[in-house]
């Protein structure tokens, strides 16, 4: 019997929905539960065939055992090895190279010391900062949110030099980015399963957390919904991720990659809509099952390996002319 696992936090809609759903299609050799785990034995194989990540970021034990369960043949919704690497700064980065419009960013050095250090430890750092070249590429508004952070943790909408330096000097010892705010006039999130399935619920992040998804939205550009789901497949595939949600701001018919590092992403009934609530968990235990049928599978564990998706293909080299072939009256000469 192959057991797909769920790990799960607060959560209470998402994790037993998906175990149902799997669980109803009533396959031969395939079952779903959710985790139980105790101490992890070096030397014990995992139990599971596939496990759901909801909650090892937050969990470092969990992290650890995600890892030797992938290194022993489990398949792991993320896989852990890439997640743990993972920031905003680089998403925005590998963006920007595979051609996904990303607005004007900037990362900054800690506002105080990281634990442990002290001023000595930041010796290669320049001081004071070059503000003015900061400002003037990403220019305001802009948002300040740290690195590798998530829920709209520790975000400040600022408009002025003024308004950043206050909300800079409460960002403690986190490691920030700065970002041109989009002029948006519409916004998308995009749940993305397998690196193959889009869903684009358009979206409002201005409003109250359970009114962000747009219940009755307007008919949108077709054209502008055929790029966003061409760049949302294009970020998680270079990024590894089999499940996600990628978010657009549009200015200017301009779709631009916000926030595309939620490889746990809200899949709670209540705040996403029964609508959006059906997709997601189906094509998620669509997905499992899938990747039971394939388990154990151990994957390359190389970072090259994590990024080959968004690598372009080297060049073939011309093909060798071949040397004539010899007429009979020659070859009778030799």
């Amino acid at each position: 019997m192959k057991k797909i696992g769920v790990l799960f936090g607060m959560e209470n809609t998402f994790p037993g929905a998906l175990v149902e759903r799997i669980n109803s299609m009533n396959l031969d050799g395939i079952s779903a539960e959710f985790v139980q785990i105790g101490g992890i034995h070096l030397d014990k194989l995992p139990t599971y065939s596939v496990i759901v990540d909801r909650i090892s970021h937050d969990i470092p034990f969990y992290r650890a055992f995600l890892k030797h369960a992938v290194l022993n043949g489990t398949v792991v919704i993320n896989n852990p090895f890439w997640w743990s690497a993972d920031d905003k700064f680089f998403n925005y980065s590998l963006a920007a190279k595979l051609g996904v419009a990303v607005p004007p960013t900037v990362v900054l050095p800690h506002k105080h010391y990281p634990e442990g250090t002290t001023e000595r430890s930041m010796r290669n750092l320049e001081y004071p900062l070059d503000w003015d070249s900061i400002f003037d590429y990403v220019d305001f508004p802009s948002f300040l949110k740290p690195v590798d952070g998530g829920g709209w943790r520790d975000v400040h909408h600022v408009h002025n030099r003024e308004e950043f330096f206050r909300a800079y000097d409460q960002s403690r010892d986190l490691c920030m980015t700065l970002q041109r705010a989009v002029k948006f006039n519409e916004y998308f999130r995009c749940y993305v399963v397998g690196q193959e399935k889009v869903h684009i619920m358009p979206y409002d992040p201005r409003q109250p957390h359970a009114q962000r998804y747009v219940l009755n939205p307007p008919e949108y550009d077709k054209k502008l919904l055929k790029r966003v789901e061409k760049d949302a497949l294009t970020l998680c595939k270079a990024l590894g991720y089999d499940l996600n949600t990628v978010e657009f701001a549009v200015e200017d018919g301009v779709p631009y990659a916000i926030d595309f590092m939620n490889p746990a992403p809200d899949a709670d009934l209540h705040s996403v809509g029964q609508k959006n609530f059906n997709w997601i968990v189906g094509a998620v235990a669509d997905l499992a099952v899938k990747n039971a049928k394939l388990a154990p599978k151990v994957p390359e564990l190389r970072w090259s390996a994590f990024l080959n998706a968004g690598a372009k293909p080297a060049k073939k080299a011309p093909a060798k002319k071949r040397a004539p072939k010899k007429k009979a009256a020659e070859v009778s000469q030799t």
